[in-house]
């Protein structure tokens, strides 16, 4: 059965297995059907999405490749021969019929009894071209006529349909394998079979997939643990939230963000990245929430004329006070330099800490607090970190360019390194705690890449938190929140707090990719402008 996967709806969460998982599913599953029973069912599905997307085709063009996955191309391609009588179809397969699978060299038989036309040459027009080059077996190609294949997919501006996997895309980590990293040209589709495979939801995946189908081809895919999950709420956000009629703002948490280095230190005011994480924290439901900007001077503001719910604090005695340890505190928004005089204290003191930004930038100059943020969970002290791919890699002693190209297993290294929960922010943002299996977001665009949106996310995952942590809440979270098996090596149960932190952090990512894919086309997104859809954690 085939299944349309739109962002923000993979609800209840969905496993994603990788390379290695997903061969195993299929081995079992070979092993226990008849003869090409299961490439029979994925042309079919192949062919019936083909047909959807494009009913009227008056050219279709099949890529085909010599493994498995490109059988599945030739053997739909038989399939659509007598499904769409007057459609002109095409094939370019390469490969050594000698040293075919069985099932590829059964499809290859069956294409060629169907009377095909057969070419090396694509099409110079068609309305429809199938991916059914590389698949799960993708890997780098030098140049030759497959690879010449490719980059006419990747450059045409019909529709693309890629079977299993965009060719040349790592299954695992979504990080091309091949030169060909611009954006496709034209709509893709893809339609990955038995299992949903993590690389089309991070990295390169989500612009090289295009709109993802699943079709698991009657083989459950339970048989193994996931190396990662589709992140997903529980619930959705909404007016209609009940709340005790007996709560009261002590009831939804305090919130302390400190950072916005002022003028006055070093000449770049930034201000304003605070007054963003502050101004989230509220809107999106924390009872109290307190704002103290570091470096101040002559010119710091001591009141938010927009928002004057804000209380304004000293940003050195609210960390090293009893404020810091009673709030979920957010350290780092806009910080600077002044973010080192508050660091150490929060590291000791404060039970649930965000870090952001200049806060990272400080952890990654100096290995005893990275030792201090190491030990605190140890302590029953629970941290999140939401660094960028840049701050990621300079924690992790690296260049971007490694982390991007495996942001799955980066995350995961955060996580451990450091005993946190870790939000790698990014295309498929990637949710990670210690021991846990890791969580892909699904929603948000490249709206979001504007100056602001971090603090926005900060002060929405510290809010989150706080609310989590209130009264009455803690040791009842939702029971969705999806747990590795025991045989998985991971470990299955969370502490409270722990498992709080990632609930929280899995939120407010989820809404804050909600709300820019809910903006107007044609609009730009302002961070500021998120505030105004911001919604309190529901329940």
């Amino acid at each position: 059965m085939l299944l349309r996967l739109d962002p923000g709806s993979c609800r209840p969460k969905l496993p994603l297995h990788g390379s290695a998982a997903s061969r195993a599913i299929e081995q079992a599953a070979l092993a226990h059907l008849p003869p090409h029973q299961l490439m029979q069912r994925a042309a079919g599905s192949i062919a019936a999405l083909a047909r959807a997307l494009q009913p009227h085709a008056r050219h279709v063009w099949l890529a085909c490749g010599p493994s498995n996955n490109g059988g599945d191309g030739l053997l739909a391609a038989a399939l659509l021969r007598t499904q769409l009588p007057q459609t002109r179809l095409t094939v370019s397969w390469q490969g050594n019929e000698s040293r075919l699978p069985d099932d590829a060299r059964y499809a290859l038989q069956q294409a060629r009894a169907a009377g095909l036309e057969f070419s090396d040459r694509p099409p110079e027009d068609f309305d429809l071209g199938i991916d059914a080059l590389l698949g799960l077996g993708g890997r780098g190609l030098g140049p030759g006529p497959m690879a010449d294949w490719m980059q006419t997919l990747q450059q045409t501006r019909a529709t693309v349909l890629c079977v299993d996997l965009p060719s040349g895309l790592a299954c695992d980590s979504g990080a091309w394998l091949n030169p060909f990293a611009a954006r496709p040209a034209g709509p893709r589709h893809t339609l990955s079979l038995l299992t949903l495979k993590p690389g089309l939801f991070t990295a390169d995946g989500r612009d090289a997939a295009g709109q993802v189908w699943l079709d698991r081809l009657g083989v459950a895919a339970d048989q193994l643990p996931p190396d990662a999950w589709l992140n997903a709420p529980d619930t959705e956000p909404g007016p209609t939230r009940q709340q005790r009629h007996g709560a009261h703002k002590g009831s939804h948490g305090d919130l302390l963000v400190l950072g916005g280095q002022d003028v006055s230190v070093d000449g770049n005011g930034m201000s304003g990245a605070a007054l963003l994480a502050a101004r989230a924290g509220l809107q999106a439901g924390a009872g109290r929430v307190y704002l103290g900007l570091l470096g101040a001077g002559p010119a710091t503001p001591a009141l938010d004329l927009l928002w004057p719910e804000l209380m304004f604090r000293p940003a050195q005695a609210s960390a090293e006070g009893e404020l810091a340890r009673q709030a979920i505190t957010v350290c780092g928004c806009g910080g600077g330099q002044s973010v080192r005089a508050v660091l150490s204290a929060l590291l000791e003191h404060s039970p649930r800490l965000v870090l952001d930004a200049d806060a990272l930038n400080a952890l990654a100059q100096q290995a005893d607090w990275r030792a201090q943020l190491s030990r605190r969970l140890a302590r029953g002290q629970h941290s999140i970190l939401t660094p960028h791919p840049l701050e990621a890699a300079r924690l992790l002693g690296c260049d971007s360019a490694q982390v991007q190209a495996d942001r799955l297993q980066a995350a995961r290294e955060l996580a451990q390194q450091f005993q946190s929960v870790v939000v790698l922010k990014g295309s498929g943002s990637v949710i990670a705690a210690p021991g846990q299996i890791p969580l892909i977001n699904t929603t948000g665009n490249a709206l979001l890449a504007t100056a602001g949106t971090g603090d926005v996310l900060a002060g929405m995952v510290g809010a989150y938190w706080a609310q989590t942590a209130r009264p009455g809440r803690q040791g009842q979270m939702p029971a969705a929140m999806p747990q590795p098996s025991p045989d998985s090596g991971l470990n299955g149960s969370l502490s409270d707090g722990l498992e709080m932190a990632l609930q929280a952090a899995c939120r407010a990512v989820h809404q804050h990719g909600a709300l820019a894919d809910r903006w107007p086309s044609g609009r730009g997104l302002r961070a500021g402008d998120l505030l105004a859809g911001l919604t309190p954690w529901p329940g």
